[in-house]
């Protein structure tokens, strides 16, 4: 081992003469270079090598590297690269070869070998690192598209990255982001050989020896690399993202009236094709002379929203389906959110927007998500009645959802309607058990703003019978605070006692006790640890911040400061896990005044 470390730092002694001589580094520095690296050799030579250890050997090199091009800047030398600079690269590219060797799965570290000969100008050696990392990992196609785009913008190599695209193919071939990419690659090069060509036709040069494929440059070969993409990945967006890359380039118009064409024709029974054919309405060129005053551009605007609405109409009659709404619905919101200081244009989108939503609601289609949108916006134009009929309309459609009941009966109490206690029933018999606390938080904040004290409790007396454990907890509390707030201390209490034994319980409702009896004028001590002992039966073996409430209640002016050292005994003895480390730091903390 010794003799290998050897034989590396003597090969490095021409270039750190070198640095010496053309007065980059100093003697000192040099000598420091070399005794850094050696120990570094041989972190790379021992039985168990780290990766850790190449890396830092491979930034050390790297940072040597930056120093000399800062010192080369700072004293204009501009010589010598061969001798000084190479053989820092080369022993940095043999460093990433070995830790690639052994550590082949971690694609990071080949991406940083990339990434390094790209920095700093080895650009021959990128393709040797793709070309072995796509060998050990070629179920990654972000990484054939990453070798590929590197042959095409940093060796100029469109037949390499052509290549790499069909060989990608092989491994991955429904893979519609090697396929757009690959799609894209061709339109560059075509891109760049008409270019090419006209500037060669500018300057009047004779084109005999240059070779200008007549396929390449009409779009034949792009066009078969889509009837290909095509054919193997039928899928309307998939579709759609190829014609929008294509519309990047201003020589495609017959490619992108191919595709449109291919469009209409293979994907009407997709709703995305409907979408995206309604919202070229919008891009159509509009009249000229109007687009002068404000209401000019908003009549050309409603004009060409009127044009998408057509097309809409055109996909719900061909179409008619919950994801076709979907997006009809979607469009008019968009537009209907937009800001403009045209009153009628305004009055129009909504009134357009109402007329989808009722209708795709008829048709029972209308996605849940949008009977909010849809009571926003009576509520906001003061039609109460529609909105109470939309509320109940929306509870009949989704009458199992926990969100559609909530926004419904919201509704319907902003509205003042007498049916809400009743529909409350309704909401808790259709929908699941386990996701019905907000309904039984909505309602019991409902009770208590609007109903009378009995009925309230009415209210809360259901819901501790629940079987769900999540709603009887909360209810326990909610149901102590309104018995505190509604009937004081002594209603307090008497409800605390009769539920303390029925589980389960929630911490709240022993803290909220707690807080109740030290709000009194005289609190009673007994009483604060009564519910301490009964909060502790319940989470004494994993709330240590509860022990720690106890400990500090003693210490405080009503306790007895004798009795903390038992209660800490308990705690240490009935805390499990990790709680038992935290209650000794917070116990340590209080006792030296830091909590």
């Amino acid at each position: 081992m010794a003799e290998i470390v050897q034989q590396r730092i003597e090969d490095r002694i021409p270039e750190l003469e070198q640095l010496e001589r053309v007065g980059l580094f100093t003697k000192k520095e040099v000598k420091s270079i070399i005794k850094r690296a050696t120990a570094l050799e041989y972190k790379l030579h021992r039985l168990i090598v780290n990766k850790e250890d190449f890396i830092a050997y491979i930034q050390y090199e790297i940072n040597i590297l930056e120093l000399i091009k800062k010192r080369r800047a700072h004293i204009r030398y501009k010589f010598k690269r061969e001798e000084i600079e190479f053989p820092i690269i080369q022993r940095i590219n043999s460093i990433f070869k070995r830790a690639t060797n052994k550590w082949k799965d971690d694609v990071q570290l080949w991406l940083s070998h990339v990434a390094f000969c790209k920095k700093w100008g080895t650009k021959g050696q990128i393709s040797k690192v793709f070309s072995t990392m796509l060998a050990i990992h070629p179920d990654k196609p972000a990484l054939w598209i990453m070798a590929a785009k590197s042959e095409l913008e940093d060796r100029d190599s469109s037949e390499s990255a052509r290549h790499l695209f069909l060989r990608a193919l092989r491994f991955h071939p429904n893979n519609k982001k090697v396929y757009q990419e690959y799609f894209r690659m061709e339109l560059l090069h075509c891109e760049k050989l008409r270019k090419q060509k006209q500037e060669l036709e500018r300057a009047a040069m004779d084109l005999g020896e240059y070779e200008f494929s007549p396929e390449i440059l009409s779009g034949k070969l792009v066009e078969v690399v889509y009837r290909d993409a095509t054919g193997k990945i039928k899928e309307a967006a998939f579709v759609i993202s190829l014609l929008n890359i294509a519309a990047i380039f201003d020589f495609t118009k017959q490619l992108q009236d191919s595709i449109l064409q291919d469009l209409q024709t293979n994907y009407t029974e997709d709703s995305v094709t409907w979408d995206f054919m309604a919202k070229r309405e919008l891009d159509a060129p509009g009249a000229g002379e109007e687009l002068q005053s404000a209401k000019g551009r908003a009549s050309d605007i409603n004009r060409r929203e009127e044009r998408c609405c057509q097309v809409y109409e055109e996909g719900v009659k061909s179409l008619n389906t919950e994801s076709m709404w979907t997006c009809y619905v979607a469009f008019c919101l968009e537009r209907q959110k937009r800001k403009t200081n045209v009153q009628e244009l305004k009055e129009q989108r909504q009134e357009r927007l109402l007329g989808v939503l009722h209708r795709a609601h008829d048709g029972s289609l209308l996605k849940e998500d949008y009977y909010k949108n849809w009571l926003q916006i009576l509520l906001s134009s003061g039609d109460a009645e529609g909105a109470a009929s939309v509320a109940m309309a929306a509870t009949q459609r989704y009458s199992q959802s926990v969100s559609v009941w909530s926004l419904s009966l919201q509704t319907l109490i902003q509205l003042g309607s007498a049916d809400v206690g009743k529909l409350f029933q309704d909401a808790l018999t259709h929908v699941d058990p386990k996701e019905s606390l907000p309904l039984w938080q909505l309602q019991v904040q409902w009770s208590v703003a609007n109903q009378s004290p009995e009925e309230t409790e009415a209210v809360f007396k259901r819901g501790l019978l629940s079987a769900v454990p999540a709603v009887a907890m909360e209810m326990k509390a909610a149901y102590l605070d309104w018995s505190h707030t509604t009937g004081g201390y002594k209603k307090a209490r008497k409800t605390f006692t009769s539920l303390q034994e029925i589980r389960p319980l929630p911490k709240s409702f022993f803290i909220r006790m707690i807080e109740i009896e030290k709000q009194q004028e005289t609190p009673k001590m007994n009483n604060l640890r009564d519910y301490y002992e009964r909060a502790l039966q319940e989470f004494g073996s994993s709330d240590d911040d509860l022990w720690l409430a106890y400990i500090q209640e003693e210490l405080g002016p009503l306790g007895q400061p004798q009795n903390c050292s038992k209660i800490h005994w308990r705690a240490m003895k009935f805390l499990e896990g990790e709680s038992v480390e935290r209650f000794t730091s917070k116990y340590t903390l209080h006792q030296t005044g830091h909590i």
